[in-house]
């Protein structure tokens, strides 16, 4: 019987055979999987290095928030400042004394606020002219000082953590002509 079974599977067809791919294909095959391993590698790389330099500039827009958070409420104050310093710095008569001594002990207060939360006077009297942190408004000669030496301060500037909030307007000597 054992011979009859064997002859019913063999009736004439051959068993399949499983093909193997060649040597070749496997390589390629297996080469392609490592560009392509190679090519999500960058790509997590990339991703990655993109989260961390979002992050990066994540943190310094929130570190730079809580700096300069009081940047727009600072440059609405300085006009009244300006006033009050307009007022001190006026030639007023005896009976005016008192009320000029009380603005001047205002200011005093406010620059001690203001220094507090880093906010600093730019008021570059006989120094040498800045562009960076100081605007001419006219230029003079003077033969006592250096051209380009500031004469006088019609409006000081003002930063804020190092950060120009308002550039001094001053008047620079300039050489003789």
């Amino acid at each position: 019987m054992r011979d009859d079974d064997s002859n019913e599977t063999n009736s004439g067809e051959q068993p399949e055979l499983l093909s193997h791919p060649s040597h070749e294909e496997m390589t390629q095959k297996l080469d392609e999987a490592e560009q392509k391993a190679t090519q999500y590698l960058d790509r997590i790389m990339r991703m990655q290095a993109e989260n961390e330099n979002a992050l990066r500039r994540t943190e310094r827009d929130i570190a730079n928030a809580h700096k300069y958070a009081l940047e727009k409420f600072i440059s609405e104050l300085l006009p009244i400042i300006d006033s009050l310093e307009l007022c001190v710095s006026s030639k007023a008569d005896e009976s005016a004394a008192a009320v000029v001594e009380g603005v001047n002990l205002t200011l005093k207060m406010f620059y001690n606020v203001m220094e507090k939360f880093g906010i600093k006077q730019v008021n570059p009297v006989n120094e040498a002219f800045d562009p960076e942190h100081q605007q001419a408004i006219s230029m003079q000669y003077d033969p006592s000082v250096k051209a380009g030496t500031v004469l006088s301060v019609l409006q000081k500037g003002y930063t804020l953590n190092e950060r120009l909030l308002r550039p001094a307007l001053v008047v620079v000597s300039k050489s003789e002509e």
